[in-house]
């Protein structure tokens, strides 16, 4: 054997090949992946697989954005069509991480999947409002084109319909906290199970109210689904602070199974007022954003051992940003601190959670997507 062939022999056994999302379940396609990567290694498979088809990837999941509908004035839906290793039996509820090259930079977030789980589907859809503090938010509203490639993150989530459904259930909604929401009731309609449902959903005004005709529809559709339309800039906001405003609305809500998801201000006050009235375990809520310390002291030079990069970060970008900002490939999942995918182990320096201001110290496992540098520090990643 040559110098040359022992050289590229090395780099075989070397080299780590990635894995697939999903491939023990399709065993005859797995195989013949692994045939292709002992064909073209130290060229990965996923090198040649990119040309033929830009969905396919053994190394993340890929998917491409194949329509945009515009919802209303601020918030639109994207259908995507998601590549090879993508599982459609996720449930009613869960979100999904989305990643956008933006400016030669990847910038995620992750967005509740608004269609039903439906067997045999080849899409699924995401219904987004541009906030103003939200650059990806406001481009895949007004900037995404159909045929854009967006890298997706599997679906996650304990916010779930459960099947079957309570007896009895009530959804209290605002603003977008009905984008779960609404995955639940297309499945439910799709089941034939929306019977005795109560859905008291809150908007400035009826033309910002999401999938308005859709809602509509259903109530029309589904005599034991009660939708109750609530304008804030008229009626102002629903007061949970005590029992009055849902005695008046839904009389037996104590005795309702009952999802809420919308602003932190809301959601905090259905949680005390279910726990004063001894039913907190009938409540179940979601929440989009991380409420922060707002400390911004702190910062330093973020080191990744297992890759040997370095960066800057200051106090208020994440270690998960900042990994990936200095492409570093770093293991993610909700990005909100719920789901504990991006945990590493801190191996010098200090580390701030941003929800809680609470320093770590070395040796303890942090979450990357809710944590910034506290001066210097070395992360196993």
């Amino acid at each position: 054997m040559s110098k040359k062939q022992s050289a590229i022999v090395a780099r075989l056994g070397d080299t780590k090949r990635a894995t697939a999302a999903g491939a023990e379940r399709h065993p005859a396609w797995n195989a013949l992946r692994r045939l292709a990567t002992q064909i073209t290694t130290p060229l990965l498979p996923d090198d040649y697989l990119r040309l033929a088809n830009p969905l396919w990837s053994a190394r993340e999941l890929r998917g491409r954005v194949v329509e945009v509908r515009r919802e209303t004035a601020d918030s639109a839906t994207l259908v995507i069509k998601p590549g090879w290793g993508f599982q459609f039996d996720y449930r009613p509820g869960q979100y999904i991480g989305i990643g956008l090259l933006v400016d030669g930079r990847w910038r995620w977030r992750s967005y509740s999947l608004t269609s039903a789980p439906v067997s045999g589907a080849r899409t699924i859809a995401i219904t987004v409002k541009a906030m103003p503090e939200g650059f990806l938010s406001s481009h895949l509203v007004d900037g995404v084109a159909a045929g854009t490639i967006v890298r997706l993150a599997a679906p996650q989530g304990e916010f779930v319909l459960p099947d079957p459904a309570p007896a009895s259930v009530l959804f209290l909604t605002a603003g977008s906290g009905i984008t779960p929401v609404m995955a639940m009731l297309r499945s439910l309609a799709r089941r034939g199970d929306l019977g005795n449902v109560v859905h008291l959903h809150s908007a400035p005004t009826a033309a910002d109210a999401l999938f308005a005709d859709e809602l509509d529809r259903l109530a029309q559709d589904n005599p034991g689904y009660r939708l109750l339309l609530r304008s804030t800039r008229d009626q102002g906001r629903l007061q949970l602070r005590g029992p009055e405003a849902l005695d008046s609305a839904v009389p037996d809500w104590r005795e309702r199974q009952t999802w809420a998801c919308g602003p932190a201000a809301m959601l905090g006050d259905a949680e005390r007022l279910w726990s004063t009235e001894g039913i907190a375990e009938r409540l179940h809520v979601e929440r989009f954003s991380v409420a922060r310390t707002g400390a911004v002291e702190g910062g330093g030079t973020v080191t990744f051992a297992a890759s040997g990069k370095s960066v800057a970060a200051d106090a208020a970008t994440t270690l998960l940003e900042a990994g990936e900002g200095a492409g570093v490939l770093m293991p993610f999942g909700c990005r909100m601190g719920i789901c504990q995918s991006c945990v590493v182990t801190l191996v010098s320096g200090q580390v701030r959670d941003l929800r809680t201001g609470v320093d770590h110290e070395a040796g303890t496992r942090v979450q990357t997507c809710v944590s910034a540098a506290a001066g210097d520090c070395q992360l196993d990643a």
